[in-house]
């Protein structure tokens, strides 16, 4: 089968090659473009016959494909070197956190839990279960032989307490406060 032979099959099977590279490649305008590079090799060939053209042509095709991925992985790799590149000539950036910002959330942390330890026991364990361990409310009040509506009670007082301290911390500082959400008129807490 020579030239005409192969271009025939090709014709023939067009449909079925293009949804084999379709499938392989995943995008429809990257397969039909091979499969126009396809066609095009194709017209290129001066060989003889052929003895199982339509394998010959899914080889190609697969052939192609293969090729697609390694150029796509080169270029992938290519940019990432470039990329680190240019991230080492830039100045690193550090992300950390000031030391002034540090120091204000250490001393925040501190007006936290004095005003927790200042709480009743209760009041304090509920919330310390709650938001530090993360334990489900029924547990806290199975734990403490409470009812949900009183573990829900403890942790009420226990974020006014706390929101009451942020906020008294933040006008300290001279931060700026903004309205609770939780609760009454006039109420106000920093931005931390």
């Amino acid at each position: 089968m020579g030239e005409n032979g192969i271009e025939a099959v090709f014709m023939a099977n067009r449909p079925t090659l293009q949804r084999f590279m379709r499938a392989r490649i995943g995008d429809p305008q990257d397969a039909e473009d091979l499969l126009q590079e396809l066609w095009i090799k194709l017209r290129g060939l001066n060989d003889g016959p052929i003895a199982d053209p339509l394998a010959y042509l899914y080889r190609m095709a697969d052939n192609l494909v293969l090729d697609r991925r390694r150029a796509a992985a080169r270029r992938a790799r290519r940019d990432e070197d470039w990329t680190k590149t240019q991230a080492g000539s830039a100045p690193d950036i550090d992300d950390r956190p000031s030391p002034e910002h540090v120091l204000l959330a250490r001393e925040r942390l501190r007006a936290i839990e004095r005003a927790l330890d200042a709480l009743p026991e209760r009041t304090a364990r509920s919330f310390r279960l709650f938001r530090l361990e993360g334990r489900p409310q029924k547990l806290i009040a199975a734990d403490m032989g409470l009812s949900v509506s009183a573990v829900e009670k403890h942790l009420q007082r226990a974020y006014r307490a706390v929101l009451q301290a942020q906020s008294e911390f933040d006008a300290g500082i001279g931060a700026p406060r903004r309205p609770l959400t939780t609760g009454g008129k006039g109420s106000y807490v920093g931005n931390g």
